[in-house]
């Protein structure tokens, strides 16, 4: 018979555990800090597409839905209310009539940078409180926690679905 040795502490799992615990604290604190934000408010599904949007600026719509894991129509709406808004505009896609590009309007990456000023605002304040030599442990971690994310299969746009356009700086890709 053969025994399995199961290591004594698995790092890999403890860290999954504290980026999951801390994910899952966010969601509590934007979510009880939207009213606090700049108007209008718009629920984390508009800012998750705002978000993307930005950063794979004239993304295909087809390339959206993927991302998001999401049925069209749904796709669909979220666009037309972040439309209505006057943060997203659809654009032909110049290789496929029957494509559309997505780009965020000026109005649509200010609200985007208020609402991530915002956010920063209130990471000042719990980082305030962290000795310095932890905040500079934590901020290498979380860089390359970042650089493993991007890296992931499910979070990469297809060739097929490559925007046409450079994304913005501040946003690198592993080659």
């Amino acid at each position: 018979m053969t025994d399995h040795v199961q290591p004594a502490h698995d790092d890999s799992r403890d860290a999954a555990r504290q980026a999951r615990s801390i994910a899952e604290l966010f969601d509590v604190l934007w979510e009880q800090d939207r009213n606090e934000g700049p108007p209008p408010y718009i629920p984390v599904s508009q800012v998750r597409v705002l978000s993307i949007v930005g950063r794979e600026d004239g993304i295909r719509m087809r390339a959206l839905t993927r991302l998001l894991g999401a049925a069209r129509p749904s796709v669909c709406r979220l666009i037309d209310r972040l439309q209505a808004l006057g943060f997203v505009e659809r654009r032909p896609c110049p290789d496929s009539g029957r494509e559309v590009l997505l780009t965020l309007t000026g109005a649509g990456r200010r609200h985007l940078e208020q609402l991530r000023e915002r956010r920063e605002e209130l990471l000042l304040e719990a980082l305030a409180s962290m000795p310095d030599r932890q905040r500079a442990a934590m901020t290498d971690g979380l860089a390359c926690l970042q650089s493993a994310l991007v890296d992931q299969p499910a979070l990469r746009l297809a060739p097929e679905d490559a925007p046409p356009l450079a994304a913005p700086a501040g946003f690198e890709r592993s080659a």
